[in-house]
């Protein structure tokens, strides 16, 4: 799949329905724009889990090697994935990926107590396999817990979608603001300002100042 990364750039990734799971090149996982987060999130949701599947014997598609199984954490969420030892890229399960994105939560004890009065199987969202509620909540393939999507981050990307296709005036005070960082400069190197020519190699402090400053205004305007 080609998709839309940050700041205008494509990524390429690869995914297979079949072992639900998706490879992901060096830092292409953190390149994804929201939308392009949204859409996997569509995807995993078009391809259900078939059962139980064994990665043990997963190898990167770039140098053959065996892949590590890694543990790693985003904020308070732990996830997992296998990674190739010479840092070619990472496989990540469908479900691995949804915990890295803040997408899954647990849930709580009452939750759980509700599910069983209305269901007494369910499959696991990790690996497939069936979890009879009346044993536990755990799935006894993968050890995963039982969980849900949790909306609040899905919410959040298509307010950032939203946020991002509104257009931004341009900040009548900006000139301004350049004018003044120029000047800032100047009265910083005033010990040498008869000698200063803004337009050659000097002209480096200015250029910085001038981008501190419209990095502040693109701040305020909400653009990152």
């Amino acid at each position: 799949m080609t998709l839309e990364g940050r700041q205008g750039r494509e990524v390429a990734i690869d995914l297979c329905p079949t072992c639900q799971a998706f490879w992901f090149d060096r830092y292409e996982s953190l390149q994804l724009s929201a939308g392009s987060t949204l859409q996997l999130l569509k995807t995993i949701g078009e391809r259900s889990a078939s059962g139980p599947r064994d990665y043990s014997g997963a190898r990167c598609p770039r140098c053959a090697e065996g892949l590590r199984l890694t543990y790693d954490m985003q904020r308070s969420t732990r996830f997992s994935y296998f990674r190739c030892v010479h840092d070619h890229g990472r496989f990540i399960r469908f479900f691995e990926f949804l915990r890295e994105k803040d997408f899954i939560r647990p849930l709580n004890r009452a939750q759980i107590e509700e599910l069983r009065k209305n269901i007494q199987i369910v499959n696991c969202s990790s690996c497939g396999a069936s979890i009879d509620l009346a044993a536990g909540s755990v799935c006894a393939h993968c050890k995963a817990p039982i969980s849900i999507l949790d909306m609040k981050q899905p919410q959040a990307l298509l307010a950032e979608l939203r946020e991002a296709a509104i257009a931004k005036p341009i900040d009548p005070a900006l000139p301004l603001e350049l004018a003044r960082a120029r000047r800032d400069v100047e009265v910083m190197f005033d010990d040498r300002a008869e000698r200063i020519d803004w337009s050659g190699e000097d002209s480096s402090d200015l250029v910085h100042a001038c981008l501190h400053s419209v990095a502040r205004w693109l701040a305020r305007s909400g653009l990152r």
